[in-house]
């Protein structure tokens, strides 16, 4: 029954809600920690009614991944428009500090939002390849012209790593380390890629 009633947010009034909510839960694992946030506490954080947050999401998890979700869209548009603006070696960095960086908040909201994003699977992976792709075909002028193998692995080294590391806090990985490591390893293949398959061949007149 409870899933008949949760509806997606089609409505201004009813979008306001949705983000009243998520605000609510963020501010929820920001004071503190996942085990603070229960639905009771983010309707009474957000100024609604429990069946409110129930219209709309299935339970906690279902608001960890919203949560997640949504500031990944964010982080993908913003890494797209990196490339779009800058499509050389030069935009590796700001990627992957961009991906490293783009969940907000404390250690432990961060790996709260980690966690339920991968909880949902590798589908939720391939529908954020796919999207990141559509935005940048046709606008993001790249050294090279990737096949569906190469892009793959562009787009998914430095998740499925930082996935890792999220996975192993007791490796206790410094993060400006781990940045460089993983700018190493995308500059070290697309060098790689060019030098295989030789440059872009350029479309400007002169």
């Amino acid at each position: 029954m409870a899933e008949k009633q949760r509806r997606a947010p089609s409505q201004g009034r009813a979008q306001a809600t949705v983000d009243a909510i998520l605000d609510a839960a963020f501010q929820l694992l920001e004071s503190g920690g996942p085990e603070r946030l229960t639905t009771n506490h983010v309707a009474e954080r957000a100024g609604v009614s429990v069946g409110t947050v129930y219209q709309y999401f299935a339970d906690k998890q279902d608001i960890l991944a919203a949560l997640a979700q949504r500031r990944t869209g964010v982080v993908r548009d913003a890494i797209a428009q990196t490339l779009i603006d800058r499509p050389d070696l030069g935009s590796v960095r700001p990627i992957v500090r961009a991906l490293m960086n783009g969940f907000e908040g404390s250690p432990a909201t961060r790996q709260a939002l980690l966690g339920a994003m991968f909880h949902r699977g590798d589908a939720v992976l391939e529908q954020h390849h796919q999207a990141f792709l559509a935005s940048i075909a046709g606008k993001a002028r790249l050294q090279i012209d990737l096949t569906p193998e190469s892009a793959f692995v562009l787009t998914h080294a430095a998740v499925g790593l930082l996935r890792a590391a999220a996975a192993e806090p007791g490796l206790a990985l410094d993060p400006q380390a781990l940045e460089d490591e993983l700018v190493r390893l995308m500059e070290a293949y697309i060098s790689a890629l060019v030098a295989v398959r030789g440059p872009r061949p350029s479309t400007s007149s002169g």
